[in-house]
């Protein structure tokens, strides 16, 4: 059962906020995963494209908005039981901890938590220090997702990054004594990045032992400060043949100390995956709060995706009112997101569902004959799975799968 959630309120003392987590887990069919956006950075970095804001001094003014939202969709989440909480950003440790426990206070009494729910919070290192982390542990949260990226000094300042390299590992192991799981963020690719230095980055997360590592191949999203200066020829990255040798460099080390490539940018120790993450592969229930966040949701046949508009005002304005798109899926989006979605994970796609809702008839065959002889997949069991190679190739993969 949920313990009682805590909130700071002297220094070394604690009082109960609700008792709100009592309640006897009723299951739904399907579990529900729940998304929150902190829209709030101390400042961008240069490659991030996410939403965000760089001032705090609407922090008040958007909880204020996210409960009107959760209010405002209580129905969709009557009678569910809700089996994982992710708040990702932006960054969430900005926030005074107070605001999220509100929050959870709150959403707790509109629906079910799972016994065992995973309550997922995204940090940087610079922001949390030993009595922090406890104080979280103490309101419920569960797993920690550290945006470390580096822990070479000359990549974290390439990246813009306010951590050290040794404020970095003194978190990720500090956290690992506190925390279910400790998920510790790597990019590779950047700016004037050696393969010594990457190495370098798993040796130093190896010996740290967090039970997740996401490995992210750095992307040049457009509109942002690293993207134009690329283009105007101000910094170099390395090419796709260098990324791409620092991926399998990442498998050739992290496979053999026992972590499972479970997804194409994602390592865990067993039973140790991103809940909400996995689930958002496996195309199950999720809903979206605050601005730019996402929902998908299904009533009988139909299958619905909505998102929140990316503005801080206009969501404060009107939160949950104001939507960037709400879509049904056709029969042929639902059948693309399936084949995408299923091939980025280790579960593997049916082979049988593929090819009975595909038009390229015996030339599909051919295709998987021709994945396979470049060890791209393997058959096994009726089911097509991407090898670690593969995974690089994994939307091209599927395009040719449905497309040819």
């Amino acid at each position: 059962m949920w313990q009682t959630i805590f909130i700071r309120r002297l220094p070394g003392t604690f009082f109960p906020a609700a008792e709100v987590f009592s309640q006897a887990a009723h299951f739904h069919q399907h579990m529900l995963s729940l998304y929150v956006h902190i829209p709030f950075c101390r400042s961008r970095c240069n490659y991030c494209d996410f939403f965000l804001v760089t001032r705090l001094d609407h922090l008040d003014a958007y909880f204020k908005a996210l409960s009107l939202e959760t209010a405002l969709r209580s129905g969709e989440l009557k009678g569910r039981t809700v089996n994982a909480i992710h708040f990702g950003g932006g960054t969430p440790s900005l926030v005074p901890l107070h605001y999220l426990v509100a929050w959870l206070e709150q959403i707790s009494a509109l629906c079910t938590f799972a016994d065992d729910i995973e309550i997922a919070f995204e940090a940087n290192p610079e922001d949390l220090e030993d009595r922090v982390m406890k104080d979280m542990r103490a309101a419920g949260i569960t797993r920690m997702s550290l945006g470390v990226q580096s822990f070479v000094p000359e990549k974290l300042a390439s990246l813009g990054r306010r951590h050290t390299s040794s404020q970095a590992a003194d978190v990720t192991s500090a956290a690992s004594g506190i925390f279910n799981s400790v998920s510790v963020d790597l990019i590779c690719g950047v700016p004037g990045e050696t393969a010594a230095m990457w190495v370098s980055d798993l040796h130093a997360a190896l010996e740290l032992l967090p039970q997740h590592i996401s490995v992210y191949m750095l992307s040049l999203e457009p509109k942002t400060l690293l993207h134009r200066n690329v283009s105007t020829g101000l910094v170099t990255v390395p090419d796709e043949g260098v990324q791409a040798s620092m991926y399998e460099l990442a498998l050739a080390k992290l496979e053999p100390q026992g972590y499972l490539h479970y997804e194409v940018s994602n390592f865990c120790l067993p039973g140790h995956h991103s809940r909400y993450n996995l689930a958002s592969w496996k195309r199950e229930e999720y809903l979206g709060f605050g601005p730019s966040a996402h929902s998908f949701l299904r009533s009988s046949a139909e299958e619905i995706r909505f998102a929140n508009v990316s503005s801080l005002l206009r969501y404060i304005a009107k939160p949950g009112k104001v939507l960037a798109f709400r879509e049904k899926l056709s029969d042929e989006e639902r059948f693309t997101e399936q084949v995408f979605l299923s091939l980025r994970i280790n579960s593997g796609l049916d082979v049988e569902f593929l090819r009975k809702e595909n038009k390229l008839g015996h030339r599909l065959s051919q295709t998987i004959d021709r994945f396979a002889g470049k060890g791209w997949v393997r058959l096994h069991d009726g089911r097509l799975y991407l090898t670690g190679k593969g995974f690089l190739f994994a939307d091209l993969i599927a395009g040719e799968l449905i497309f040819g």
